[in-house]
């Protein structure tokens, strides 16, 4: 069994700062969750708050239905890997990860077949006899992984590992990891401040700030229904774009004034607007699209940047009342700075906020 459960979770210093506020949520066996955020935003302190290294202020977590609170980090049974490798300099590779198995004493035969099996999943078997000091930043990872990984442990903490990682390492590493975790059935928790990483790995994720969940949801549920301003800015890259705008009456028809441009609910594919007198508007680049200028029902400015990014062109437009970013996906188009150009928003891909409360409505109903 792996399950964790926090409730209503606090962590307060000694100086007044709250770290976390307030945080519930449940990690189920066999799950892979990603804890994510900008620095400072409490992931980091719960996990060290589940770990035991840091003193739960208030609220209580249970393992595997046992409550953990007042237990030390020993008697927890979890297992860490930190952003730093944190590995004995003195070992070898295979010393390194056989010492959890060691303090447990193991057999030596089945020390050498766990330590065998994950060096194998990891891609470390040829580094098995040296020592740290002799491996590059990802051996060296890898290494600290392995060690976390090869115990038996009912939650396995890991804490920002890919970030020393140059991006060719990390891409082969998160897939490694994804790969063992659920080969393994080992239940994790993931601290990460990369949306790509948490998108790529995670069951679910769970996004925070400044001490706060602001959502839990799987990938696609986070990706396509952010619950707030704040996850639909951090989640997805390029980022979101979002638009200030009003609802108005022009014509005894409902308009979406923005800037000084008006959509129906028509040309946003909608049967209604929604009923916020102000809100913002909330549409991915990859589903704005380029119209020839002063077509009817579109938003209307003049090109402001243009760059190719390798599997894909990102440009944007000056719409006068700030700028829409938006993919092109026709090859060889090419723009010109200034260029007069209009865009039209995909159906069922534009994403409404209340402007006061930054939640997420839905056209025709409140916050939700």
């Amino acid at each position: 069994m792996g399950v964790v459960e926090l409730e209503n979770v606090w962590k307060i210093y000694d100086n007044g700062f709250e770290a976390v506020k307030g945080l519930s949520a449940t990690l189920q066996d066999g799950e892979f969750i990603s804890v994510l955020g900008p620095s400072g935003c409490g992931k980091t302190s719960t996990l060290r708050m589940i770990a035991g290294l840091e003193e739960i202020s208030r609220g209580e977590i249970r393992i595997d239905g046992i409550r953990v609170n007042e237990l030390l980090p020993g008697d927890r049974n979890v297992a860490m890997a930190f952003e730093s490798y944190a590995l004995y300099p003195h070992l070898t590779v295979f010393e390194n990860i056989a010492y959890p198995l060691r303090v447990r004493h193991l057999p030596e035969v089945e020390i050498e077949r766990q330590v065998g099996a994950i060096c194998d999943a990891l891609g470390i078997a040829a580094y098995r006899s040296l020592r740290p000091a002799s491996l590059s930043g990802g051996a060296q990872q890898r290494t600290g992984l392995a060690r976390a990984l090869v115990r038996s442990a009912s939650i396995f903490l890991l804490d920002e590992v890919l970030s020393h990682l140059d991006a060719g390492e990390r891409a082969m590493l998160r897939g490694e990891i994804r790969r063992v975790q659920k080969l393994m059935r080992l239940t994790a928790l993931f601290v990460t401040h990369d949306q790509l990483e948490a998108l790529a790995m995670s069951d679910r994720i769970a996004v925070m700030n400044d001490g706060e969940l602001q959502q839990i949801g799987t990938p696609e549920e986070i990706y396509d229904a952010p619950a707030n301003l704040f996850v639909a800015g951090f989640v997805g890259e390029p980022a979101m774009n979002t638009l200030r705008a009003e609802r108005v009456q022009e014509g005894g028809r409902d308009q979406l004034r923005i800037g000084g441009q008006n959509l129906s609910a028509r040309d946003l594919g909608l049967r209604a607007l929604p009923a916020a007198r102000e809100l913002t508007l909330g549409i991915r680049p990859k589903n704005v699209t380029l119209r020839p200028a002063g077509e009817p029902g579109t938003l209307a400015g003049r090109v402001h940047t243009f760059e190719m990014l390798g599997d894909f062109t990102l440009a944007s437009i000056d719409l006068g009342s700030g700028h829409l970013a938006f993919k092109i996906g026709e090859a060889g188009l090419r723009l010109a700075l200034d260029e007069p150009v209009a865009v039209s928003f995909e159906p069922e891909k534009v994403h409404f906020f209340d402007a006061e409360t930054s939640l997420r409505i839905r056209p025709g109903a409140g916050p939700g």
